[in-house]
């Protein structure tokens, strides 16, 4: 249940990024201009899917080693903690997450230039924390996953207990916070996955993305008959040959 609610709360907060600009607006300010819809998604307001790599950031649980080529004897592994720092000798915690390499060499260089003449401070990653995503729709267990950094989006749907009987396979949608952090949208067909692994489109998946799997053409109309004839109408659904009701 945790891992549900957890899950509809990310989902709703994606989903709900692209109207906030047009939220809390006061007389005489300039509104902000609405998210264009994209050409894949005409009615929807997300920005247009981009494959770019961005600067890794750290997130808690990175392994970083930090190298001081002036002072060998500060040279250490540290890891990234659940509050964001990494505890160094000699300048004590030090804010990591959400830094990109350059930044964090900068921030350490400057610490410790208080103590040193004249720091070089050097950054490289060891090991990266698990990915978090989210994996809703048609599987069988809806929830926040951890994934390896190589993870894809049929990795993630195989995790989250395979698709259901209902699912639409073939038009996964993917949402993804971009670079200028509105939310990119785009689908993948995982149905190839399963039949041919050389034409497939897995999609690399990156920290807090949303793999969301709808239902099938036939699934939704299985539904609508059951809401709104079985459920609704005052009528039976048995049928009868030669007089024998089944």
């Amino acid at each position: 249940m945790d891992r549900r609610i957890a899950l509809s709360t990310a989902l709703a907060l994606v989903l709900a990024s692209t109207g906030l600009s047009a939220c809390g607006h006061v007389d005489g300010e300039p509104l902000t201009p609405a998210p264009r819809p994209t050409g894949q998604f005409p009615n929807i307001g997300y920005a247009n899917w981009s494959e770019s790599e961005p600067a890794y950031r750290f997130y808690p649980g990175d392994e970083l080693e930090v190298t001081v080529p002036s002072a060998t004897e500060l040279n250490k592994s540290v890891v990234v903690q659940p509050d964001g720092r990494v505890a160094l000798p000699l300048v004590g915690p030090v804010m990591a997450a959400d830094r990109t390499i350059e930044e964090l060499e900068d921030s350490l260089t400057q610490a410790y230039g208080q103590q040193l003449l004249r720091p070089q401070v050097q950054v490289a990653v060891k090991a990266t924390a698990p990915l978090k995503v989210f994996v809703g729709g048609e599987v069988g267990n809806p929830g926040v996953y951890d994934m390896a950094g190589d993870g894809d989006a049929l990795r993630a749907v195989i995790q989250a207990g395979g698709f259901k009987s209902s699912s639409k396979r073939s038009q996964v949608i993917i949402i993804r916070r971009g670079p200028d952090g509105r939310a990119m949208m785009r689908t993948a067909d995982l149905l190839k996955g399963l039949t041919d692994p050389r034409g497939a489109d897995l999609v690399p998946l990156r920290r807090f993305d949303i793999v969301y799997v709808p239902r099938s053409g036939a699934a939704e109309t299985g539904l609508f008959m059951q809401q709104y004839f079985r459920d609704l109408l005052p009528i039976s659904f048995s049928y009868a040959i030669n007089g024998f009701s089944n």
